[in-house]
């Protein structure tokens, strides 16, 4: 999280945002928003999302698959992604992650499945 800058920006009954700084730290070599750092910022918010919805008391959060579609370039500024459940299993759960610029242009959208480890007592 501090490696890439991320903060957690806003949380709802069903979603998690966080943003995160576009600059030289996250760029590719052409000076534009890396797909990868996308990507972990996308997977941090979406497991947190987790975490925090199904009581990370309870049970260990792991990423099992995400993908990404990228659609647009950003070189500046902050990108804000935004978890949002769309299927909240006992075990496996579904996140869509818009990744958007200030303007709340789409620059990303992504999907990560998680699943619930149940914690021993």
């Amino acid at each position: 999280m501090e490696t890439l800058d991320i903060e957690y920006v806003d949380v709802g009954e069903n979603f998690l945002t966080a943003r995160m700084p576009v600059g030289p730290k996250v760029y590719q070599p052409d000076g534009v928003l890396h797909g990868g750092a996308t990507v972990a910022l996308a997977e941090s918010v979406g497991s947190a999302a987790s975490y925090i919805f199904l009581d990370g008391n309870e049970f260990f959060i792991r990423g099992l698959e995400i993908s990404a579609n990228h659609v647009k370039g950003i070189k500046e500024g902050f990108v804000y992604a935004k978890a949002a459940i769309i299927h909240k299993g006992r075990t496996t759960q579904l996140w869509e992650i818009k990744v958007t610029n200030e303007n709340g242009e789409l620059i990303s959208n992504c999907k990560l499945t998680t699943i619930a480890l149940p914690k021993k007592k």
